[in-house]
């Protein structure tokens, strides 16, 4: 079999070598380790096709990985018995970029930043802004419906793709890839794939919405009483400046107080100390000064009705850059802190300060000392509501609450109409949690669609459906 995948993708594209495989086998925060018989690397999207159809030949799955950095394991394999690992890292061309169009077409293994940075050399702008964004690839974005602090004003991932490029399960090739605006002529089978965790087909390439690029930026960052005063501020903000807000993250002081630590260089904008923040960014598609107007004009607002406590304007592109650091770097230091049990819920925006505050409540009346770290999108309802170990306590009895603590939060979520995952997906680490909150007849569709797409159940079996 491996003589056969050399012959068709080249033998520099084969690893077998478990020292060699080791990268796509161990997720960055180290919660999964897996095994494959081989990790398979083609460079066009025929390869896709010749390598999904020697795969199916021998009886075997495919695990698709993009950048491994999912949050949810789904790029994952379980064992080493009939898995093997499709890596995209080798389509990474950028294929088309039409300026006037504002449409650009890139292969699944392109970098999130590359994307970003290929945009801004045409004077255009990609929105989809991650922490990962340095290594995380587009198709692992795209198949995972992925968030991130842009879609206050851009919507998610799916809201950002025109068309794709699939390899299904019995490799043949849907060429997708049309930049229309509107093309209503029947099912829109790129929904299909987009969210789907790989487990319909292999995305090879998309075909993406660019923008005009911004001309100005402001970002502040403001301290809150309250995460409910930091709501009403972002009400004002919205009002003032409407889709032009481009950005609202809500950190908690606990939040800061890691970074500070384990971040190096950090320091806190602000003179005092303050239980809530939020980094805010205004974009304008004409100038800096009007970008500045409209954010100067929101926090007076805000801070005359008694919403902020304080507040710092950023008075350089290297200034806004060491405000958003701050947040970005929010998933990265909490890993020094031990432990964490990780969420990825949303609310109705307009519930989640209540939402913030019984959540946190309940979790520390669920383990004594522990340290609730609740951080993110407050602009479009998504909250990442983790709780970091007691200090001194034993992680690995910390992280064995991890079911027990995931409950008291869910149910919850459940409550106030939210969703167990709002961007980082189902993977492996939520699938069990399909049949409580997915009616029977949603399952009975999803699992329709995926025996009608993936018959033999090739791709990455385990992850999404129970």
């Amino acid at each position: 079999m491996l003589s056969e995948f050399k012959n068709v993708l080249g033998a520099n594209a084969v690893l077998s070598n478990q020292d060699d495989m080791q990268p796509y086998l161990r997720e960055w925060r180290g919660l999964y380790q897996g095994k494959a018989l081989a990790v398979v690397r083609p460079s066009t999207t025929q390869e896709v096709s010749d390598a999904v159809k020697l795969t199916v030949s021998y009886g075997l799955k495919i695990i698709p990985q993009g950048g491994n950095t999912g949050l949810v394991g789904g790029q994952m394999p379980d064992d080493e018995k009939n898995h093997i690992i499709l890596s995209t890292d080798r389509l990474n061309a950028i294929r088309t970029l039409d300026s006037q169009g504002n449409s650009i077409t890139v292969e699944a293994g392109v970098v999130l930043e590359r994307i970003q940075q290929a945009a801004s050399d045409a004077d255009r702008f990609f929105p989809l802004s991650l922490g990962s964004q340095g290594s995380c690839q587009i198709g692992g974005n795209i198949s995972s419906n992925a968030g991130g602090t842009g879609v206050l004003a851009y919507g998610n991932t799916r809201d950002l793709v025109l068309g794709l490029e699939v390899v299904l399960a019995d490799g043949r090739i849907w060429n997708g890839l049309r930049a229309l605006r509107k093309n209503n002529t029947g099912y829109d089978l790129k929904q299909l794939f987009i969210g789907a965790e790989g487990t319909l087909g292999l995305v090879t390439a998309a075909t993406l919405k660019l923008f005009p690029k911004p001309k100005g930026k402001q970002v502040a960052f403001m301290g809150f009483e309250s995460p409910h005063a930091a709501l009403a501020t972002l009400n004002i903000a919205q009002g003032l400046a409407g889709s032009n807000l481009t950005g609202f993250e809500l950190i908690p002081r606990i939040g800061m107080e890691y970074t500070y630590r384990h971040l190096e260089g950090a320091r806190d904008p602000l003179e005092g100390e303050h239980p809530w923040y939020a980094v805010i960014e205004i974009s304008s598609g004409r100038s800096d000064a009007e970008a500045e107007a409209l954010m100067a004009e929101a926090f007076e607002m805000a801070f005359d009705a008694g919403h902020v406590n304080d507040a710092v304007l950023a008075n350089s592109l290297t200034q806004q850059d060491a405000f958003w650091r701050l947040r970005h770097a929010m998933s990265e230091v909490q890993k020094f802190e031990g432990g964490s049990i990780k969420h990825d819920v949303s609310v109705p925006v307009s519930k989640m300060p209540d939402f913030i505050l019984e959540a946190s409540e309940a979790v520390k009346a669920t383990i004594t000392n522990c340290r609730p770290v609740p951080f993110g999108h407050l602009g479009d309802g998504n909250i990442h509501f983790n709780v970091s170990q007691p200090i001194g306590a034993d992680k690995d009895a910390f992280l064995a609450e991890w079911d027990r603590v995931n409950t008291v939060v869910h149910d919850i979520v459940a409550a106030y109409g939210g969703s167990v995952s709002a961007e980082h997906g189902i993977g492996r680490l939520k699938a069990k949690l399909m049949p409580h909150i997915k009616s029977d007849v949603e399952l009975d569709m999803m699992r329709q669609m995926k025996r009608t797409l993936d018959p033999d159940g090739v791709f990455n079996p385990g992850a999404l459906l129970p």
